[in-house]
């Protein structure tokens, strides 16, 4: 049996409905409950952290398997098995967020070679800025920020090194972004020696295919519809598809059963162009996982 944790804060959510979604749904007593468990003979524990500590834990063999952002991993140093890339962030799926350093709109600093030598860096992951600077040739003065790195240009500092998704909330503060420091996803880890026990390796990759089956059916529907024979090519022609769509003879008929699997933005003017084309009795149903 494993001991999990999943990260609290910004990607709790989105990492609870992932989970539910897989079949791995987490209970609890309340919101505000750090220990929880999924009624699931091959987990012991839940445990929900800040995800800036849960790669440590898992190098600790605190937890067996963890999830969390590869931005915490690489400030953390710690050494665990990576298992899977888990491409969500706390608004989307299929997105990556970016550490960036930026600095105010009218400061004259273009790249990160003309901040001036000794420059103040306001950042939650001082050892990345820091290996950052260092691989530059550049000193910098680096201040550890608990929140709102934000607003401490240009006071306090004269740039920042803080994560994004789409920068809206530093150009809404009067920043401007001159460098990405590293682009980061959200990762499923493991203990390295949990990793190496034959037992515990099988669940893992039995829990994987869970979590990432519910991942790939993100953002698809299912659709299957019936076609005359006469028509079957020019409908298949304007049907997107993940693979080539599954086509079969209906019984004693000249018509065909068409499946196939699709992305559910845009089905709004898709579903009318296959009617336009002959597609009839059309079904569009929800999925709930996708293996490949």
């Amino acid at each position: 049996m494993l001991k999990l944790v999943i990260p609290k804060g910004s990607l709790e959510n989105t990492t609870l409905e992932l989970l539910e979604a897989a079949d791995l749904k987490v209970r609890r007593g309340g919101e505000r409950e750090y220990h929880a468990y999924i009624d699931d003979p091959r987990i012991s524990e839940v445990s929900i952290l800040r995800p800036q500590e849960i790669p440590k834990y898992v190098e600790e063999g605190f937890f067996d398997l963890g999830i969390t952002g590869y931005d915490w991993i690489v400030e953390t140093e710690a050494e665990v098995e990576i298992l899977a890339d888990l491409p969500y962030s706390k608004t989307d799926v299929g997105t990556t967020v970016r550490l960036v350093l930026a600095v105010a709109a009218g400061s004259g600093f273009k790249t990160p070679h003309d901040l001036p030598e000794g420059a103040r860096i306001s950042t939650e992951y001082p050892n990345t800025v820091k290996n950052y600077f260092e691989r530059m040739g550049k000193d910098v003065r680096i201040y550890l920020s608990y929140g709102a790195t934000e607003a401490k240009v240009p006071e306090i500092a004269e740039a920042i090194v803080e994560l994004t998704e789409t920068g809206g909330t530093l150009r809404k503060h009067g920043l401007v972004i001159i460098d990405t420091v590293l682009e980061s996803t959200t990762k499923l880890i493991a203990n390295r020696e949990a990793w190496r026990d034959e037992e515990k390796r099988k669940i893992m990759e039995e829990l994987k295919i869970l979590i990432m089956g519910a991942l790939n059916a993100r953002g698809k529907v299912l659709i299957k519809f019936n076609v005359a024979e006469d028509k079957l090519d020019q409908v298949v022609e304007s049907l997107p598809a993940m693979k080539a769509p599954t086509v079969s003879k209906l019984f004693h008929s000249n018509y065909y059963a068409v499946e196939s699997v699709v992305e559910k933005a845009g089905i709004n003017l898709l579903l009318p162009r296959l009617v336009e084309k002959g597609a009839e009795d059309i079904l569009e149903l929800p999925i709930s996982k996708i293996v490949y």
